[in-house]
């Protein structure tokens, strides 16, 4: 079916918004097939009644434009038909879509503004959990002496009786102490086992490696500026954790406009210290792409590949690397990350990787579903 075809079966207001628009139609032949597809699927009516919007998020969440990585005429119909329903939307229900909300924001130029208001919208806030009490576990040697008093009567008169007791009690000290030693010795040897095991955390010992750092995708759910910082974000990104979003502060706002920072899905690294920018305790960082021409040639996100849900696992490429468990929390002293990155670069096909500056190996930086990726910039560095 033809983009004309497709294009004329539009309700006559939606033909010249598509039409005024002029956006892209498809840069190949595959993807001016799936513009015309979805036109007519708008046509028809039924991709954009409410009742649909559940399967309409689900397809759009990994997705920045709805055909390939760039805005079409497919963009224009889809959200022009969907402004009425979404401008009657209540602040309650943005979190309900959002996939459609913020692109529907920014997509419907020829309409009235749909003028979402998120200070109005309930607030995602990161639960933690409370501490956990440490009880005491009393001493061996500590016990027989309890057990001994308890059981030697108060009001024993009888010396003779009392002498008795006395070394019977101190002939059980001994051989509990005795048996205590082995005990202990064999509990640190258990302790010890559990370290280096293959399910605990990763030590930080020896020389820094990738796979210590703790990468994970992650789903921006709510974005806003610091208010005592021009330069920052304050992001919500959903992990994937029980204790739902962390809070994250980014210095990008600069670089990257908030509309294309909302329903974003990036990849994070999870394990750096905790630190407070200017009043706001950020629990993770964004890895980002850095122009080669240095940061006036633009910043972008990582994004992981299609498909990817928050908290999913990101790794290195290579046996030493890809089934290494990252360390709990990595420790600033030792500067693993900042020793690690200045391997972190984009390749020729915009994919991210580390490249060991001793072996020059390469590393792509990926997920079960494929290879994260920089939009555009190609030799970009990452941080």
């Amino acid at each position: 079916m033809s983009y004309e075809v497709s294009l004329s079966k539009l309700s006559l207001p939606l033909k010249e918004l598509v039409t005024n628009a002029q956006a892209e139609t498809g840069r190949s032949n595959a993807d001016q097939l799936e513009v015309a597809n979805w036109i007519d699927k708008v046509a028809v009516g039924d991709v954009v009644k409410s009742d649909s919007f559940s399967d309409l998020e689900s397809l759009l969440v990994p997705r920045t434009y709805i055909v390939s990585n760039y805005l079409t005429a497919a963009d224009v119909a889809l959200y022009g038909a969907l402004h009425p329903t979404l401008s009657q939307l209540q602040p309650a229900q943005y979190h309900g879509t959002p996939a459609i909300t913020p692109a529907a924001q920014a997509l419907s130029p020829a309409f009235a503004a749909i003028s979402f208001d998120f200070e109005s919208a309930p607030r995602i806030e990161r639960k933690q959990e409370p501490p956990k009490k440490k009880e005491k576990t009393p001493k061996p040697a500590d016990q027989p002496a309890a057990v001994a008093e308890e059981k030697v009567p108060a009001a024993v008169t009888n010396t003779g009786a009392e002498q008795p007791a006395k070394e019977k009690k101190e002939k059980k000290e001994k051989k509990e102490k005795k048996d205590a030693a082995p005990a202990a010795e064999e509990g640190g040897k258990k302790k010890g086992a559990t370290a280096s095991g293959s399910k605990a955390p990763a030590e930080d010992a020896g020389e820094p490696v990738p796979s210590m750092i703790d990468l994970r995708v992650g789903h921006i759910v709510d974005v806003m500026k610091h208010p005592d910082a021009d330069g920052l974000y304050i992001e919500q990104i959903d992990l994937g954790e029980e204790t739902g979003p962390r809070t994250v502060v980014s210095g990008l706002v600069n670089y990257i406009p908030i509309e294309e920072m909302r329903d974003k899905y990036l990849v994070a690294i999870c394990n750096l210290k905790p630190a407070a920018m200017r009043g706001v305790k950020s629990f993770a960082m964004v890895l980002a792409a850095t122009s080669k021409e240095g940061k006036g040639g633009g910043v972008e996100l990582i994004q992981p590949p299609a498909g990817s849900k928050p908290g999913d696992r990101v790794y290195f490429e290579g046996p030493e690397y890809e089934n290494a468990l990252p360390v709990s929390q990595m420790n600033p002293k030792k500067k693993i990350f900042e020793t690690i990155q200045p391997g972190f670069a984009t390749l020729d096909t915009k994919e991210a990787a580390w490249i060991n500056p001793v072996t020059k190996s390469v590393h792509r930086i990926r997920t079960k579903n494929g290879v994260c990726v920089a939009p555009t910039f190609v030799g970009a560095s990452l941080s």
